[in-house]
């Protein structure tokens, strides 16, 4: 248990032990094949040797089988009889029932502790993925993310980025000018796919506390790694829901954790079941990222296992990083069955001994064809290994029993109860009243103290202000009055007068007098 995970026996009459070496943990690895043949179980006693070996674990329990591992198994169970047989086949002399430390997670929060992260952790590319978005709307996806962060408006849930969408959508006209055409059809579109998202359960994903990756790789006080499993029985009602958290939680480890080269052990393993809801329809961009995820996170001494019912669920370049591999019994029903199986049966080193696709083909349940990585990296030649029994439970724990579990959990304090920081949606609703009661002000009339500033501005501008007219002093005058002198003519020859009047008090008027007057002192 030291050097490897004892997996079962091999060889001629299952004699030889098969191990995964700790130190190649990391190269991932491949569980494969069809319904019923034992793949749930493969995955059971491999966790159970992680953790016996300090390594903490990651897995999806899709059909609730797998929380067997917090309970030890016993000598009344229906499969003793059978388990003590095959130990002694395979020389699993030392084999103990024993529970594992574990801690039960659930996206819904009703099996296990909450697991959420923000709007903004998850990204727009990842998001666009889990909406089932088009091109142009994942355009409008990335505009209203990097508007969050121009505007410092946090994106914490669903109800934040459902707010900033209407904001964009509000300015969209302005938007446009700078980022790029910003459609409220696309807009539309997005909030109907939140709205479904939301329908689902989506939205319990998205909050705070969000999931502390420390928290997964947590130890037991006797120095085994923690079994961390996800309930995913509800979960696999929204597969994409499904796959999309499970790559963020991958590409979380490749971002967040440091590089650590080639480790004696891994720091993490984690599993992936039901493998194929990862790929089914995903843009070649999401494809390249997981490729590039399992390529480089080994370093971080994460190793990813894939669980899947046919090798071609996973495409050539992921599936070439997959380097211990445990193949289950494959159908060959149909022409395209029995080309999987001859591309399965070709990915393996060779065994003189039997041909590896008819031993795929033919060997029973809870045996496999397997093949590790063994010194330098090389594969071993493959083998059939008769999988030795889980120490633990075979099989789900009762409710009652899994209450207990997380009664006494670690992380019940931390995560149980959810937090709503101010964010996004609650800034854009002050944003809103404020400007709502600007308006209804400016509809109003100014204020006096709006008056009284405004007056000081025009005062200190050397202008005289005053929003109240006032009456101005009367001028005196000499001789007739002017509302005499300028009141309504009531003749013709009035009004002819008055003309004459005016046009010889004007400046034409006044010199035609000096000179008539001029000429009249001359003439004397």
């Amino acid at each position: 248990m030291e050097s490897g995970v004892f997996l079962g026996g091999g060889g001629e009459g299952y004699g030889e032990k098969q191990y995964l070496a700790l130190k190649y943990a990391n190269r991932h690895g491949l569980i494969a094949g069809a319904t019923g043949t034992g793949k749930t179980v493969t995955l059971q006693i491999l966790a159970e040797g992680f953790s016996a070996a300090g390594v903490p674990v990651f897995l999806a329990d899709v059909k609730g089988d797998l929380s067997g591992l917090a309970k030890a198994g016993h000598a009344e169970g229906k499969l003793h009889d059978a388990f003590a047989t095959r130990n002694a086949t395979i020389g699993f002399d030392d084999f103990a029932y024993e529970a594992f430390p574990t801690v039960f997670w659930d996206l819904f929060g009703a099996q296990g502790h909450p697991v959420r992260t923000t709007v903004a952790e998850m990204g727009p590319l990842l998001l666009a993925r889990l909406l089932e978005l088009t091109d142009a709307q994942e355009g409008v996806l990335n505009i209203a993310f990097r508007l969050s962060d121009e505007q410092g408006l946090p994106l914490l849930d669903l109800k934040d980025l459902q707010a900033l969408l209407v904001w964009v959508g509000e300015n969209a006209k302005e938007l446009s000018l700078r980022y790029g055409n910003v459609s409220t059809a696309s807009i539309g579109a997005i909030q109907r796919r939140l709205l479904v998202l939301e329908n689902e359960g989506g939205d319990r994903l998205f909050g705070e506390p969000a999931l502390a990756l420390a928290d997964l790789m947590q130890h037991a006080p006797d120095g085994r790694g923690h079994v961390n499993i996800l309930a995913a029985d509800a979960l696999m009602g929204a597969p994409r829901l499904y796959a999309t958290f499970l790559l963020w939680l991958l590409s979380e480890l490749f971002e967040e954790l440091p590089e650590v080269g080639n480790p004696d052990k891994p720091k993490l393993v984690f599993f992936f079941d039901e493998a194929h809801l990862l790929f089914d329809d995903a843009p070649k961009a999401l494809v390249d990222k997981v490729e590039q995820v399992a390529r480089l996170i080994r370093s971080k001494g994460v190793g990813v296992y894939f669980i899947t019912q046919n090798p071609d669920d996973i495409p050539e370049d992921v599936l070439g990083q997959l380097g211990n591999r445990v193949q289950h019994a494959l159908r060959a029903f149909t022409a395209r069955d029995k080309k999987a199986l001859r591309q399965a049966a070709e990915t393996y080193r060779p065994n003189p001994a039997f041909d590896t696709e008819v031993a795929i083909r033919e060997v029973g349940t809870g045996e496999a064809v397997t093949s590790m990585l063994q010194e330098k990296g090389v594969p071993g030649i493959v083998q059939r290994t008769l999988i030795r029994p889980p120490a633990s439970q075979l099989g789900p724990i009762t409710p009652e029993e899994r209450a207990e579990v997380l009664a006494g959990s670690m992380f019940g304090k931390k995560y149980d109860t959810p937090l709503d920081r101010r964010s996004a949606y609650e800034m854009l609703r002050d944003r809103a009243a404020q400007a709502a009661g600007e308006a209804e002000r400016a509809e109003d009339g100014p204020s006096e103290a709006e008056d009284a500033g405004e007056e000081g501005r025009e005062y200190n501008r050397a202008r005289r202000y005053d929003p109240t007219p006032r009456a101005k002093p009367a001028r005196k005058t000499t001789g007739k009055p002017r509302s005499s002198r300028y009141s309504a003519p009531n003749s013709i020859g009035e009004a002819l007068g008055q003309a004459v009047l005016k046009e010889l008090s004007g400046t034409t008027g006044k010199r035609l007098v000096r000179g008539i007057l001029g000429g009249l002192f001359r003439a004397r």
